[in-house]
């Protein structure tokens, strides 16, 4: 008779291989698409220091896209320019929002797309 209690455990050599695979296609992934994530967190950022700011609140639209534009220079954000911006300026509030696509070529002629709707809300 067989012993059934003693059967063999653990991934064959091919099922180690597409684990291996799979994981790589995940950080490589992974590693286009958080520069990304982190240009999307730096525009809000920039967004909400601009509507906070007390001098702005009661500027015209061509200084308020002029002070997104100098920060956006320095933090090398090219996504969103100060055209690319919609301001609201009601009952003395300033609100700055905008919305983007990026395309990111993962490979051959497959692309990811991402969508980005930054405010200062």
């Amino acid at each position: 008779m067989k012993d059934f209690g003693k059967q063999q455990r653990g991934v064959s050599f091919m099922g180690f291989i597409l684990l291996v695979a799979l994981g790589l296609f995940l950080v490589i992934l992974g590693m286009k698409t958080v520069p990304a994530y982190i240009h999307s967190a730096q525009i809000a950022s920039i967004m909400k220091t601009i509507a906070g700011d007390s001098v702005l609140q009661s500027s015209s639209i061509k200084d308020i896209k002029a002070a997104y534009a100098k920060r956006a220079s320095l933090n090398d954000i090219e996504d969103v320019t100060a055209e690319d911006l919609e301001i609201d300026q009601e009952g003395g509030s300033l609100k700055l929002s905008a919305s983007y696509k990026k395309t990111i070529p993962v490979a051959g002629n497959v692309s990811l797309l991402l969508e980005f709707n930054p405010s200062s809300k």
